[in-house]
């Protein structure tokens, strides 16, 4: 979504846009940059005490800080911005006391719940809390805060600075989906929060009835084995797949007839977009933050009680069973997809930058 944004804004001459980053190593950006994108890295590395104990972890976050407000406060008084956005990292909590004559933005991907969501346990789990309670300290020192969904809105405490900007949709299919192959589609990191053993458990019961569908899951990460694994002990290995992740998801969702998202935890969840911007209908869980901003319930899909794997499976097998019905939430998915568009979503941030420069 960073690509997204910065590249519009370089391609319209909106803007002269800087990335900054801590954890780049030299290597070349996975997403393509326009070329008049500035990007500078200021060589923290947080990611490299990931495995520490909690002590030592501790103990070097602290060291990495500070050096990680020394580089930021030098640069930003060298780029004099009129703007600088945050995108919740660790900045965000010395950011708006560096007096470089910026406006400060902070925005957050995810939703006001999403450290104590990762269900860690231990001193992790009070560590988590405490971050939590300081998020909201923090939201309420920068000029404004953006967050993804009206129903992320309501949790915060803060209301004088907050302001709704979902993420913009860029697919553009040139038609929808058929909708007419025996095959579902969920797509994103196999770790805890997309919740896929869950789905995996739902397709259990849909393969029951329907042992003609198939899901395919796209995606790479931690628990890859754990999930491969499970699809093993439940004899579903043809009728279940996980698949690499891939830059042609649009051609996936042509060859699907609904998507699935089985999620503990989002931000706005894209593929959601993604997959309603090509005509599917959906079955999601109404998890915190985001399915109940895009789907209406009947719908364009199926919104179901966050954790019913029951339930979850139940839709799935309404939405193959009856194909009138998926083809009419297809319908009413891809209208909706439409006003998620770029063009809608990039005149949200322009309002915004106008508003705080005019000020």
């Amino acid at each position: 979504m960073l690509a997204n944004k910065v590249n519009y804004w370089a391609e319209n001459k909106k803007y002269q846009t800087y990335i900054i980053t801590t954890e780049q190593k030299g290597r070349v950006p996975f997403f393509y940059f326009h070329p008049s994108v500035k990007h500078y890295d200021l060589n923290i590395n947080y990611g490299e005490d990931t495995n520490c104990s909690l002590v030592v972890k501790v103990f070097r976050f602290l060291r990495k800080k500070r050096l990680h407000r020394k580089r930021l406060i030098a640069l930003l008084h060298e780029i004099k911005a009129d703007v600088v956005v945050s995108m919740f990292g660790n900045e965000a909590s010395f950011l708006p006391a560096i007096k470089d004559g910026s406006k400060k933005v902070l925005e957050i991907h995810f939703s006001k719940f999403f450290r104590l969501q990762n269900n860690r346990s231990g001193l992790w789990k009070l560590v988590d809390w405490f971050r939590s309670r300081q998020d909201e300290n923090t939201v309420q020192r920068f000029d404004r805060f953006v967050v993804l969904t009206y129903e992320d809105k309501t949790f915060w405490h803060t209301q004088h600075n907050i302001t709704v900007i979902p993420n913009a949709n860029l697919l553009k299919p040139m038609q929808p989906a058929e909708l007419i192959n025996c095959n579902a589609i969920a797509v994103g990191r196999l770790s805890y929060q997309k919740g896929f053993d869950r789905l995996i458990e739902a397709w259990k019961i849909v393969h029951k009835t329907q042992p003609d569908w198939h899901l395919s899951i796209f995606g790479d990460g931690e628990l890859k084995k754990e999930l491969l694994a499970q699809i093993t002990a439940l004899k579903l290995e043809d009728s279940i797949k996980i698949l690499p992740p891939t830059l042609n998801i649009g051609e996936e969702y042509y060859k699907n007839s609904l998507l699935v998202l089985s999620s503990h935890y989002e931000g706005l969840p894209m593929v959601l977009l993604e997959g309603m911007a090509y005509g599917l209908p959906v079955v999601a869980f109404a998890c915190k933050c985001g399915p109940k901003d895009i789907i209406t319930n009947g719908k364009e899909g199926f919104l179901i009680e966050e954790g019913n794997v029951s339930t979850l499976a139940e839709g799935i097998i309404k939405l193959i069973c009856d194909e009138k019905l998926r083809k009419r939430m297809g319908e009413a998915a891809y209208l909706k997809s439409q006003s998620y568009s770029e063009e809608i979503i990039m005149k949200k941030w322009q309002e915004l930058f106008n508003s705080l420069l005019s000020n």
